[in-house]
């Protein structure tokens, strides 16, 4: 394979781009988009792009298949002894065991293979009840375990992965990951299982993909070995599987010896198929050639479907983050309204209003602002009932309502609070403003009374509407017509802006959950972006798996 470093910026850019993708959403296909997202990320960092990179490495043909199929007895028999543990416990294969030629031992100590996993190089032990009375945190990192075999063909390794239907939901990822990462598929399934349905999963992905794939059918009763052959030899024909090769293991009577090993004459067959792919120059190319096309070409369905799902996320994005910013704008337009309608003058503020000045400004300054308030909290609280309302009729809006720190109206103490301390600003401005040495006092005026009394003058008849309309004249009266005109129309913009800064500060709260799921357009037009740069780069790419050599291939494009 020769491959054109555009071809590899291109996959590095896409890597970056599917790495990017969010999908925090529960809408229908969200869980199958986050399995096709992770599937990429493990394919392009654990097998392309390092194959690509250096054709020359050696092979690595993964070992899948369900739980007891026999992965890792098949993997010991193939080598002659023991690597990996085998056993009745499930599931045994805790930690991938990757086997390979001594002089191939540097490609898959550099973490450029496989860099998600931790490398280690002897079993490590485990405590159990009544083991070594250590404790030995679990690490973080997924693990495999290296080792050496010379009887392997040089430029061949073998990984014995975990159950693909483990009990254990990191055990299941890690082995989607790895089978990802081969060159080789080798599925193993049983004589009692081959037609479940998750094998026949990984067989029409791997059909799907177009990868260079066998397929074991392990611990077949001797007596029927034909039978079950045909029977599934059948279901593969059906499957359009019909050409991938197929080895039967019997299950013979001297199986069960062997220090758990199976008789060599039972794996000489697939032995034998992978050295002949190791070894001979043309089946190597093809191995290597055919999975990196066919992969390559599968990116053409799966990454325009994560743009598809990227952009159900990002229309619901749009549609939560709608939902508040429109209530919160009847909320602005009820408060607006309300406030020239006078109703912040009612109750105890009218009250003091009518008793004025007996009651004093401080008293009626005080109920007029707890009146503001009181109307921005009601206003707030409907629109957070119209936001969770409209949400969970949502599947994304009821996914972030199901978490507590989300919920609109999750805290009413604190939406009180910083409500008040908005309208306790606005006083202040509001005191400030009418102030003897305020800027714009005319000259000539007559002398000014305390600014308390002017301040409260000032937001009864801002607040009051026509109810307040005696205290602008009363205003008028203290410092002259033209200066509260000024004053009622500077308060009045004050007023706008602290109930508008108010508004915006609580709507923003409430779109902080959904822009927390950084879901944007970008994510979606960024994927079909570095999807049209790898199909141009990967377009003579895609004709070379026809050809057995790059410069026959070269010079039947120049004929």
């Amino acid at each position: 394979m020769d491959v054109r470093p555009e071809l590899l910026d291109a996959l590095s850019a896409l890597r970056d781009r599917v790495d990017a993708a969010r999908f925090p959403f529960p809408l229908p296909g969200a869980v199958r988009a986050r399995r096709t997202q992770q599937e990429l990320l493990s394919q392009l960092e654990d097998y392309l792009l390092p194959r690509l990179a250096t054709p020359e490495a050696p092979l690595l043909a993964v070992v899948g298949g369900s739980t007891g199929a026999g992965k890792s007895t098949l993997v010991n028999s193939i080598l002659g002894r023991r690597v990996s543990p085998s056993g009745v416990l499930r599931p045994t294969t805790r930690t991938p065991v990757l086997v390979c030629h001594p002089e191939d031992h540097a490609w898959f100590a550099d973490p450029r293979i496989l860099p998600r996993l931790t490398r280690t190089w002897a079993v490590r032990q485990r405590s159990r009840a009544g083991g070594d009375g250590h404790d030995r945190p679990e690490s973080t990192r997924p693990e495999m375990r290296l080792e050496t075999d010379d009887s392997l063909p040089r430029g061949l390794a073998l990984l014995d992965a975990p159950d693909i239907d483990s009990l254990v939901t990191r055990n299941r990822e890690l082995a989607a990951e790895l089978i990802c990462a081969a060159d080789i598929w080798i599925m193993v399934t049983t004589a009692t299982r081959y037609a479940d349905a998750l094998p026949w999963h990984l067989l029409r992905t791997a059909k799907e993909y177009d990868v260079t794939l066998a397929t074991v059918l392990d611990r077949v009763p001797h007596q029927v070995v034909a039978e079950v052959g045909l029977q599934y030899a059948a279901l593969l024909a059906d499957a359009g599987l019909g050409d991938v090769p197929r080895f039967t293991v019997p299950e013979l009577p001297e199986s069960t010896g062997g220090g758990g090993l199976l008789p060599q004459t039972t794996v000489a067959g697939l032995r034998a198929w992978l050295t002949h792919c190791a070894e001979d120059p043309a089946a190597r190319r093809q191995a290597a050639r055919r999975t990196a096309a066919g992969t390559l070409a599968s990116l053409r369905t799966r990454l325009p479907a994560l743009a598809s799902a990227s952009a159900a996320q990002h229309a619901a994005a749009l549609r939560l983050a709608r939902t508040v910013e429109y209530s919160y704008a009847q909320a602005a337009t009820a408060v607006d309204t309300a406030i020239r309608a006078g109703t912040p003058l009612a109750g105890e503020a009218l009250a003091y209003w009518h008793g004025y000045p007996a009651a004093g400004p401080g008293a009626l300054l005080h109920a007029l602002a707890e009146e503001l308030a009181a109307l921005l909290r009601a206003h707030t609280d409907a629109a957070d009932e119209r936001i969770a309302e409209a949400w969970r009729h949502d599947p994304a809006g009821a996914g972030l309502l199901a978490d507590p720190t989300a919920r609109p109206d999750r805290d009413r103490v604190a939406v009180a609070a910083r409500i008040d301390k908005g309208v306790r600003a606005w006083r202040r401005e509001l005191t400030a403003l009418t102030r003897p040495g305020n800027p714009g006092r005319r000259h000539g005026a007559r002398p000014p009374a305390a600014a308390g009394h002017r301040a409260a003058l000032l937001a009864t008849a801002l607040l009051g509407a026509r109810h307040g309309a005696a205290a602008g004249e009363q205003l008028a009266e203290t410092v002259g017509a033209q200066r509260a005109v000024d004053l009622v129309d500077a308060a009045r913009a004050r007023l706008d802006q602290a109930v508008a800064d108010v508004l915006r500060r609580e709507r923003d709260r409430r779109l902080a959950p959904v822009e927390d799921c950084d879901v944007t357009a970008a994510q979606q037009s960024s994927l079909i972006a570095a999807l049209s740069v790898l199909h141009r780069e990967h377009r003579d790419f895609g004709d070379l798996g026809h050809f057995g050599d790059y410069r026959e291939y070269r010079d039947h494009k120049e004929r």
